[in-house]
């Protein structure tokens, strides 16, 4: 596991935004921008990917110790810090401008993906019945239409 992996991994556990991490490096007096930060999280096959060296990584844990547990002078509590981090991640509310739709099945057998339906379980399906009577005239409600498809030959 390379330098990056380990300030890529800390990074999401820690739910740190870029310009947070350039503060916790400040902390230590160790100055850096965001474009070069960005360059360590960047794939390695990325024209601009740079190594993260130990000295980036070494200032940077320093600075979070600070960050989290505070100086001997003034300590602070980690999971008022963390929570506090939590709390500025901006909530997704699209459950109320799309509500989820979930089709119910019309029988447990049919909705099972594993194994197809039986035909002598509650999902077997009847045969259809054509209903002749004559007491109901069929009414015609659109002409019958020949369609040549654009060809202009006569049948």
């Amino acid at each position: 596991m390379t330098n990056n992996d380990i300030l890529k991994k800390l990074r999401v556990a820690l739910m740190l935004r870029d310009d947070q991490i350039v503060e916790i490096l400040e902390l230590v007096d160790f100055r850096i921008s965001k474009s070069e930060l960005g360059a360590f999280f960047r794939a390695e096959d990325h024209e601009n990917y740079m190594e993260c060296g130990d000295q980036v990584l070494r200032n940077f844990l320093n600075g979070l110790v600070i960050h989290l547990r505070g100086t001997k002078e003034n300590p602070k509590n980690p999971n008022e810090i963390l929570a506090k981090h939590k709390a500025e991640i901006p909530a997704k509310d699209s459950t109320k401008e799309r509500p989820e739709f979930k089709a119910k099945p019309k029988d447990e057998e049919s909705a099972r993906g594993d194994q197809r339906p039986s035909k002598s379980g509650t999902g077997a399906k009847k045969p259809f019945k054509k209903n002749n009577s004559k007491s109901t005239p069929k009414i015609q409600v659109v002409e019958k239409v020949k369609f040549n498809f654009g060809k202009n030959k006569k049948s």
